[in-house]
């Protein structure tokens, strides 16, 4: 007897393994955990209604040291899947992204290159190369047009820029060419770029200069309703000008446009392959209290403000800026999937691959950097973000944890991720300088 391509056995097999793998989810402050709870499986549902008092005198400083990775060192994740590293000695991976022909470009921001890794069919390592060098912490990375590109555009603090490209060049065969140049640099330096599904529209993440627009000044020239009705919703004004936003450009640089303010930090961008819509993963202000206010990824909707540095998670008005902004208490767009504060997402993949179980399609990982602004350590790991037809249910999970030694110490700490084209997924950490390439195997669960 077979059920859709499957014995009868195996599928209640299937159906025994999901349940199996299926804790109670967290819930509120029973989700605001620290690292000694996270493990692989570990679910939490946070909700706006969850958000607590915000309490700038109870701000912690709690940065964490770099241990070495010790001998023998391997990410915990669920049954099944095994973590194998692929480069090491790096000396800070950040962003990476497959090429339409399998190839992994990563940006080795600090070191100012854009590397290429070559993977065989067994997912090992087969050759690498320095494709550019000599740049300003790139690390945004896209590939133009989608199916055969012409072209791998890097984005730096202040600029993007492109190099031709052919496929399997290990390279780049000709100079850098600016495509965008009047990015504002200083402050959050992160700029992701990502290719709308249409392959017409560049988007290009700026987060801001400071923790809440204290850079600001004074109100701008003219008067806050005179700017308001002449800039799009939310848009900051003085040293924050032109930030903490999501930009769009035709693919030449041209036709500049503000999509979205008011994202403090997102630092990560990607376009879901079910519904086409842009995602960012954002990091949320500081220095309101550990468990305030959460950070969050979302769809980024055009027009949209999402209320930094006035408001937090909807209307929440941040104290620091109480009573400057009346006019924007309700209508500033709710994200779509909470995470716990001061996490310090960084990175987004959408899975759409054959090689985990088929529960995973559609689903997203998240790369956690970690906190420095919690009294109990949170973050450091890779979590699963849940879809269904679609849409977020607005829980995650723990996927990939074990980075942190103890409170003092950690020797991983997540940034990027991407789906290889075998199905895998590759993750980058900038602690231990290491990229990491996670398969499954129905054997091992």
């Amino acid at each position: 007897m077979k059920l859709a391509g499957l014995t009868a056995i195996s599928f209640i097999a299937m159906l025994a393994g999901a349940s199996a793998q299926e804790p109670p989810v967290l819930k509120g402050e029973a989700a605001f955990g620290d690292w000694k709870a996270d493990k692989p499986g570990v679910r939490r549902l946070i909700a706006a209604d969850d958000l607590q008092r915000a309490s700038p005198s109870e701000a912690s400083s709690n940065s964490a040291d770099r241990a070495r990775m010790p001998a023998g060192a391997r990410p915990d994740l669920p049954r099944g899947f095994t973590a194998e590293i692929i480069a090491s000695g790096l000396r800070s991976p950040r962003v990476v992204r497959t090429a339409p022909n399998g190839d992994l470009f990563v940006a080795d921001s600090r070191a100012g290159r854009l590397l290429v890794y070559r993977l065989g069919e067994d997912g090992k390592p087969t050759g690498d190369g320095v494709f550019a060098e000599g740049l300003s912490q790139p690390y945004g990375i896209a590939f133009h047009p989608a199916d055969k590109p012409q072209w791998v555009y890097v984005a730096s603090p202040d600029r993007v820029v492109r190099y031709p490209y052919k496929e399997g060049d290990m390279q780049a065969k000709g100079e850098a060419e600016t495509v965008v140049s009047d990015i504002p640099s200083g402050g959050h330096w992160t700029r992701d770029i990502a290719f709308s599904a249409d392959g017409k529209t560049l988007y290009v993440s700026v987060g801001s200069q400071s923790n809440v627009g204290q850079d600001m000044g004074k109100a701008p020239e003219g008067g806050i309703e005179a700017w308001a009705g002449s800039q799009p919703l939310g848009y900051a004004w003085g040293e924050e000008e032109g930030r903490a936003n999501v930009l769009a450009f035709d693919a030449d640089g041209k036709n500049r446009r503000v999509v979205a303010t008011g994202l403090r930090n997102c630092s990560g961008m990607a376009v879901q392959p079910a519904t086409q819509a842009l995602w960012c993963v954002v990091n949320e202000r500081d220095q309101l209290g550990d468990n305030v206010p959460f950070e969050y990824a979302t769809t980024v909707k055009e027009g949209a403000f999402y209320g930094w540095p006035w408001y937090y998670i909807g209307a929440n008005e941040d104290p620091r800026h109480a009573g400057a902004r009346p006019d924007l208490a309700g209508k500033v767009t709710a994200p779509d999937v909470l995470m716990q504060a001061h996490s310090a997402p960084l990175n987004i993949a959408f899975y759409q691959g054959d090689q985990f179980p088929a529960a995973y399609k559609g689903d997203a990982f998240v790369t956690l950097h970690g906190s420095w602004n919690r009294g109990a350590r949170t973050g450091y790991k890779v979590v699963r973000l849940r879809f269904e037809d679609g849409k977020p249910t607005g829980e995650y999970e723990d996927f990939m944890t074990g980075f942190v030694l103890s409170d003092a110490e950690v020797w991983g700490r997540p940034v990027g991720v991407a789906v290889a084209r075998d199905g895998s997924l590759i993750v980058t950490e900038d602690g231990s300088g290491t990229i990491w390439r996670v398969s499954y195997d129905q054997k091992r669960s």
